[in-house]
């Protein structure tokens, strides 16, 4: 997001902690009611162009999403989006990309006043492992003519009673609505906003053979004197990268593996 977008957005994220601050409000209810209202703006194009047209004033746009709204979502929400639509959009989509922030947002709140962030955490890097290791789930989940429903099913028989309900249903709303985004891309997303509601970074590491606590303390250390933030570490054992460690946090990647280096040599010698 861009300009006024983002200007918007962050106004919706302060009102979000702003209500999620008060311990009578059901997070984990107002994350799948945000849901649900993305997915109404997603399916609605006029309405949503409607609802950031920059020639209507915010009162009116307030009052037609609410009129909408009403009697379908809390009064939490309805006040939400209210407040979304209030504020000026640089496009329409981008009032979709942010309601749909704000819900996996309010995951991620959830799961923290449930002292279950760790967890949510874990389960969503647990389960884009599992899935990037087989080509046939991968198919099943990201596949266009695989059904929304048989995606969804296929979630559930995958996470159902294994993972925290806010876990199932974030991956179930990225493989229904993926939005253009791939699937590891919106875990990504997911372990970010869970970072950051933390002020931490999320790093990958990748080994040849598992890490020993004292290995994972020096190296988390360094990496949270590098960065300036506390690091959570998401470490993946692969012994195709023979020795070394390769660390990746978003898009930049530090890679000392004796894998990295051999192909370093390889192409030296072709070249």
């Amino acid at each position: 997001m861009i300009g006024a977008s983002r200007e918007a957005f962050a106004a919706g994220r302060e009102n979000l902690d702003s209500l999620t601050d008060n311990t009578s409000v059901d997070s984990a209810k107002l994350a799948e009611e945000l849901g649900a209202v993305t997915a109404l703006l997603n399916r609605e194009v006029s309405l949503r162009r409607v609802l950031t047209d920059p020639a209507r004033s915010g009162q009116d746009k307030a009052q037609l999403i609410a009129s909408v709204l009403s009697g379908q979502v809390s009064g939490e929400t309805v006040d939400l989006v209210s407040g979304l639509v209030r504020s000026r959009w640089s496009g329409s989509r981008d009032l979709v990309d942010a309601t749909e922030e704000l819900a996996a947002y309010a995951e991620v709140i959830a799961a923290e006043q449930a002292g279950k962030l760790d967890d949510l955490e874990d389960e969503l890097f647990r389960f884009g492992r599992v899935v990037s290791g087989s080509h046939e789930l991968r198919a099943g989940l990201t596949e266009p003519k695989a059904g929304k429903a048989a995606k969804a099913e296929l979630v559930n028989k995958l996470l159902g009673g294994r993972a925290q309900p806010g876990t199932v249903r974030l991956v179930t709303s990225l493989v229904t609505n993926p939005r253009g985004r791939s699937l590891d891309q919106g875990l990504a997303a997911y372990a970010k906003l869970a970072a950051d509601r933390r002020d931490r970074v999320v790093a990958l590491v990748t080994t040849a053979v598992p890490l020993s606590d004292g290995q994972k303390q020096r190296l988390s250390g360094a990496l949270a004197k590098l960065y300036g933030r506390a690091v959570l570490l998401n470490i993946d054992v692969d012994p195709q990268v023979v020795g070394g460690v390769r660390v990746q946090v978003g898009d930049e990647i530090i890679d000392g593996t004796v894998s990295s280096r051999l192909e370093g040599a390889r192409q030296a010698l072709e070249g």
